[in-house]
Parts: structure tokens; C-alpha cells; sequence
């Protein structure tokens, strides 16, 4: 585990090994959006568990693109106790913390409805198979504001006391629909083209940076292809990863756009009990770490230490991200590192996440019935 364990740099970040928690909404906030007592808790377990990096759930950074009363927020200074707080628990037990920035676009549709706005989206898409959401096309005023509004977040991560942030620019969110052909049809210079549907992602970042400053780090999980064919297809994602780089991110995280029907065309995969079942965006990540000069950072049902060891080792990427895994065992790569090298309990079965869309707070089903006496 020498590779896995070895010490790596994101932009002025030094972390202690290579190991990424993967960004994972847990439904822990509090109804105002503020860091809650439970998160808290939740941090320091991760904290303790000796994670390099520890990515946030999504955090709001514009009202529109709230989707759900339990998501974080970081629209205004109110909020700032909490980051800070939050923050200091996770440096206080050795740890590194990134604030995960987001709008959900048309996926906040439910929660904006019942707080009776209309979610935005960069087109309209009659008869779309793949959503079914209510919605209406997002103006370019409001594409500036938000634009403005990630960068104030951007600022408030930093002036928390975060060690990084990152862009959600994947799984079917804001960014993703401006980038995918099937989401983002627009005629104006926000779509249709390449280079245009690039234009959101790029404005920010470039007003993200103005606001933190040429040696804050700033990352991107970028989504490099849709779950179903006619949306972004791996060749505009692949271009789309090198543009990010040469523009001046940090870190690319690499996984999936628009969400297909089934859990096998999202980046919900089940069912990841073999070694040849681990990795399953591996190619993507390979391939655009050949691409680019920053630290790529791979994720998708990745569950050994062997498997990390593995990729970090042939150099198809500089770090590893985990997340369902960590929701049953936050202390799994102390474990690793302690010399039980025994794969993550985990089975993805995708029980945490169905849990999470009913609405209840972040945990393991399996551990959560186990646990249950027996009457």
C-alpha cells in the first residue's frame, strides 16, 4: 500500500495519503441549512477515520438550486459559524475538508415546488424520457447571478477556514444539463455548441477563482459522459476535462453526467461484490489522466485497497474516492492502513440512497436492521 498511502499535493494542498471521501448528501442539516449537531459527529468520525480528503455534502450555493430542507447551505454568512465549526472539527483529528458547491438546476424541482418557485434548467426538453420534472428555462440574468453566487460561496468556504472547494459538475445537476446536448438546448451563447454549453462551468471557475485567489484549491467532479446514448457522449467529456485542466483547476474528480432510468445508467451501480466489479468508471479516469497535467481523482465502486493500490500504482490516476462504503465503515481506511487489508463491507445495495430519497438521514440499511434485537 505504498502508492495509496503515499503523501500527494492538490494545488497548495498537501494531503496525507490518497484517499478521497467521495462528496455524499446525508440529510443532516438543519431546516434553516446551517451544519447541524449529528454533522458534526458524522465529520469527526471521518475525520478520525484518516481520510486525506474529505469532500462535503452538496451544499446550496443559490436558493433555486436548493433540493431538500435538509441540504446544507452556503448562500449567505449567516452560515459561516457552522463551516467554521465544521472545519475545525476536521482539522482538530488530522483531516482535510472541501465544501462541495451546488445548484441542482431541474433536479430541485420537488423541493422548489413545495416552497412554490419553479426550478430552472437551461432548456426546456418536451417528452424527455429521463425527466420528468417541472420546470422552466433559466434567463440569462439569472445565469449571471448564479454565477456570482457560486463565487460568494467560493469565499465563504475560504473564509471558514475550508481547505478546498469543488464544483458538482456531474449526476444530472445544474452544470451537467448546461453541458449535455440532450439537456441544454439553447441557441444563445449559454448552448447549443460545444464550446457554449462548456460557457456556465467555465464563467464560474473563472469568478470562482477571482474570488479565492490564485493558490485557493479548486476542484471539479465533472460529469464525462451521460448514462444513455444521444447525451454527452466520452469525447466531449474527455475535452471537457482538458479544457478544465488547462483553465486552471486542481483536481478533476471523473463520473458520470444525466442519469439513464435504471441504477446501471446511473452512478448508483449495485451489486459490487468482485474485484472485476470495482472501477466501473476506471476507463474514463485513465483516460483523461493521460489527458491533463492536474491530479485526476478516480471513483465508481471502488472497494479494495488492492484495487487503489492497483490504479495509483500504473498511473490511471493520483487518487481514489469512496463514498457508500464509508456511510457503513467511516473508519475504513484506518483500517486499511492499520494492516487489515479486508475489501469494504459494503455491498452497494443502494438501501442508504433509497433511504436518503425518502427522506430520512444518512446510514447503512444492512447496519441499520442488524442492529435491530430480535423481538
Amino acid at each position: 500500500m505504498k502508492h495509496a498511502f503515499s503523501p500527494v499535493t492538490i494545488g497548495q494542498l498537501d494531503l496525507k495519503n490518497r484517499f478521497v471521501r467521495s462528496a455524499t448528501y446525508d440529510g443532516m442539516a438543519e431546516r434553516s441549512g446551517m451544519v447541524s449537531e449529528a454533522q458534526i459527529a458524522l465529520y469527526r468520525k471521518l475525520a478520525e477515520g484518516e481520510i486525506g480528503l474529505i469532500v462535503t455534502g452538496i451544499a446550496s450555493v443559490h436558493p433555486t438550486g436548493r433540493i431538500s430542507a435538509f441540504q446544507n447551505r452556503i448562500d449567505g454568512d449567516d452560515t459561516l459559524p457552522g463551516w467554521r465549526r465544521l472545519a475545525q472539527t476536521v482539522h482538530g483529528h488530522g483531516g482535510k475538508i472541501a465544501v462541495q458547491l451546488f445548484h441542482g438546476g431541474r433536479e430541485s424541482w420537488i423541493y422548489q415546488k413545495a416552497k412554490r418557485s419553479m426550478a430552472v434548467a437551461p432548456s426546456v426538453v418536451l417528452n424527455d424520457p429521463y425527466c420528468d420534472a417541472e420546470y422552466r428555462e433559466i434567463r440569462e440574468a439569472e445565469i449571471l447571478e448564479l454565477v456570482g453566487a457560486f463565487a460568494g460561496a467560493a469565499a465563504r468556504a475560504r473564509e471558514a477556514g475550508c481547505d478546498a472547494v469543488q464544483l458538482h459538475a456531474a449526476h444530472a445537476y445544474l452544470f451537467s444539463q448546461f453541458l449535455s446536448p440532450a439537456a441544454n438546448l439553447r441557441s444563445d451563447h449559454w448552448g447549443g455548441n460545444f464550446d457554449a454549453r462548456l460557457r456556465f462551468l467555465e464563467e464560474v471557475y473563472r469568478a470562482v477563482r477571482k474570488s479565492v485567489g490564485p493558490d485557493y484549491p479548486v476542484l471539479v467532479k465533472l460529469g464525462v459522459a451521460d448514462g444513455f446514448s444521444g447525451g454527452l457522449d466520452f469525447t466531449e467529456g474527455r475535452e471537457a476535462a482538458i479544457r478544465c485542466a488547462r483553465l486552471g483547476f486542481d483536481a478533476i474528480e471523473v463520473s458520470q453526467g444525466l442519469r439513464g432510468k435504471r441504477y446501471a445508467e446511473t452512478e448508483f451501480r449495485c451489486g459490487i461484490r468482485k474485484r472485476e466489479d470495482e472501477g466501473y468508471f476506471r476507463q474514463w479516469a485513465r483516460e483523461i489522466h493521460a489527458a491533463v497535467s492536474v491530479p485526476v481523482i478516480m471513483v465508481g465502486g471502488i472497494r479494495s485497497p488492492e484495487f487503489a493500490e492497483e490504479v495509483i500504482e500504473r498511473r490511471e490516476t493520483d487518487l481514489v474516492a469512496i463514498s457508500r462504503p464509508l456511510v457503513q465503515e467511516p473508519d475504513l481506511i484506518a483500517r486499511w492502513q492499520s494492516g487489515d487489508l479486508r475489501p469494504a463491507t459494503c455491498i452497494s445495495c443502494n438501501r442508504c440512497f433509497d433511504a436518503i430519497l425518502k427522506g430520512d438521514a444518512l446510514h447503512c440499511a444492512m447496519e441499520k436492521e442488524t442492529s435491530v434485537p430480535a423481538p
